[in-house]
């Protein structure tokens, strides 16, 4: 499923644009980089609660599209910059971890995305 239809879907905030027409074929939720690192597949969305400027370098190491914080958080002023620098989609919701992950996996899945 294209990234664009997915935050489409689901009325998410777009903080920073990279390029909003890559497929999402995966997707993975976590807040301890090493675990990301380990279970993060390429063009996926990550949800996370962290917003440090670190999770822009674990979003490229993996090949993650976007990532997502749920609970209406916000990025640090450095991790905005550093993903207008790498092109990252940073993305936002109001809903929680739970809930916004449980929504784009079905979507994933009736899609046939996953």
């Amino acid at each position: 499923m294209i990234l664009e239809d997915i935050i489409s879907e689901f009325n998410l905030e777009l903080v920073n644009e990279g390029n909003l027409k890559v497929k999402i074929n995966a997707g993975v939720i976590g807040d301890l980089l090493s675990e990301v690192m380990r279970n993060g597949k390429e063009n996926c969305i990550w949800i996370t609660h962290q917003t440090h400027q670190n999770i822009i370098a674990v979003a490229e190491v993996i090949g993650a599209k976007a990532i997502l914080i749920p609970e209406n958080l916000n990025y640090l002023p450095e991790t905005l910059e550093r993903a207008k620098d790498m092109r990252i989609n940073l993305l936002k919701t109001e809903l929680s971890g739970f809930e916004i992950t449980g929504k784009i996996y079905k979507i994933l899945k009736d899609n046939g995305s996953i």
